[in-house]
């Protein structure tokens, strides 16, 4: 049997789980409010933190998910991402336009890693 590692488990949930070799992140935001620039920028700093905390990276990244609360502001999430993402590993990455958790998060990002 594998061992499940769950990080920063809270009453509802867990912001990453480590199980078989991968990490699972919840959806990420950034602060409330902020603008989407901002936010994306926060996000990917968590996302940062929470991979090197079990000992994985950007780089490692398999998979992403982004949810954006208009595909209006789709490039200038992009932007962000861009200069972000690991150059020759970019992961496999969906984005859609979803109702968030309130109308202040703009951005929501979720991703499995390798470790």
């Amino acid at each position: 049997m594998t061992d499940i590692k769950r990080i920063e488990t809270g009453p509802r949930m867990s912001q990453a789980v480590v199980h078989g070799g991968l990490v699972y992140l919840a959806g990420q935001v950034g602060a409330p409010g902020a603008s989407v620039t901002d936010q994306t920028k926060d996000i990917l700093a968590t996302i940062d933190r929470l991979l090197a905390s079990v000992g994985s990276d950007k780089s490692k990244i398999l998979q992403t998910t982004i949810w954006m609360a208009s595909m209006d502001d789709f490039a200038e999430m992009n932007a962000v991402w861009d200069a972000w993402v690991s150059q020759g590993n970019a992961p496999a990455r969906a984005t859609g336009e979803a109702r968030l958790a309130t109308p202040d998060y703009k951005v929501e990002i979720i991703c499995i890693a390798a470790l």
